[in-house]
């Protein structure tokens, strides 16, 4: 059985001779209307986005527009309401209360400020490790567990803690909210 001919796509037979120098606009009409309305989605022409040169190829699927990302999906979490990601106001206030209170007990005990450094270290890592709150947490009604749902533990706790110390890393924040403290020990803050 002889190989039919193919165009220089290959994807349909070669044109005669005196159709092939025609013009695009007189091979588009001397088509039959059943074969230009046949032509299987796979073999329809790539567009350029909106605004692209001429001869440039999107390179990457558009993002459905349709759908929002709220933080938290991810790890199957609810949008709002308890056990969803805390918002960062109410973490920024959690953490200025703790501060606030490791700077009193460090004055109650020492008579100097210097300390309170090392007692809100104590505090956050202990009561992380312990049960995943703070008393800043507390009151302001969020919580810091594993992405598993578990208690953080005493080695991931001291992790995100250190992190926590430094300041920086914990503001750079994924779009689950989580800071680099709490992708490196593998914790998320949720509400309560």
């Amino acid at each position: 059985m002889a190989k039919k001919p193919r165009n220089r796509r290959g994807t349909g037979p070669a044109r005669p001779a005196s159709r092939a120098s025609a013009g695009p606009a007189s091979q588009a009409s001397a088509r039959p209307a059943s074969q230009a309305s046949a032509r299987p989605a796979s073999q329809a022409p790539a567009r350029a986005p909106a605004g692209a040169a001429a001869g440039t190829a999107q390179l990457t699927d558009r993002p459905d527009v349709g759908k929002s990302y709220y933080p938290g999906q991810g790890f199957g979490l609810p949008a709002q309401g308890p056990g969803s990601v805390a918002a960062m106001p109410r973490r920024l206030l959690a953490l200025l209360i703790d501060w606030l209170l490791s700077m009193l007990v460090a004055y109650w005990l020492t008579h100097s400020q210097f300390w309170t450094i090392a007692v809100f270290a104590v505090e956050v890592y202990v009561l992380t490790a312990t049960t995943g709150f703070t008393v800043g947490k507390r009151l302001v009604g969020i919580r810091t567990i594993r992405t598993n749902g578990g208690l953080v533990g005493f080695w991931w706790a001291l992790v995100r803690t250190v992190i926590l110390l430094t300041v920086v890393p914990p503001l750079l924040t994924d779009r689950d909210l989580r800071g680099m403290h709490d992708r490196a020990a593998d914790t998320i803050v949720i509400r309560i």
